[in-house]
């Protein structure tokens, strides 16, 4: 996927859009989805001046709209236009192991867990340079279309 099948699957906009590229996506099993990272993130100015990492927070969300595509792609609705909302649920067992840098390339893998009456559990990670930067476990509720 592309960034503009990415932008027809979530409902998210700049400066809030962390996903660039979907590499693959196997609908009730995984998804490998790419976050390049550039100097020009608005969150850089404040996190931090003179030596700019990108936000814990952030790198959870990507992983959370990673886990989202893979939601929709599972459930047969490959965009929120048919109907279905991807919220975060829940953040489990994030733990943080190396900071992420412009000019970093985050590979975020992210695996289904299972899913219940619209509530679907992820657990997965990114890495940069094959380096784990972040794991954790994601909760996504849908909302607005039935599975």
């Amino acid at each position: 996927m592309d960034i503009n099948e990415i932008l027809k699957s979530l409902p998210h906009r700049y400066p809030f859009m962390l996903i660039d590229r979907v590499v693959e996506v196997l609908p009730r099993q995984s998804i490998l989805a790419l976050k390049n990272v550039t100097y020009n993130e608005p969150f850089f100015p404040g996190h931090f001046p003179g030596r700019p990492v990108m936000p814990g927070v952030m790198m959870v969300e990507a992983m959370a709209q990673a886990s989202g595509i893979l939601a929709l792609a599972s459930m047969d609705a490959p965009s929120t236009g048919d109907g279905a909302l991807v919220y975060l649920g829940g953040v489990d067992k994030a733990r943080f192991k190396r900071p992420v840098e412009p000019g970093d390339q985050l590979h975020i893998q992210m695996e289904y867990v299972k899913h219940m009456r619209g509530v679907w559990k992820f657990s997965g990670e990114a890495r940069v340079d094959g380096q784990l930067a972040v794991s954790a476990d994601i909760t996504a509720v849908l909302a607005g279309n039935e599975d």
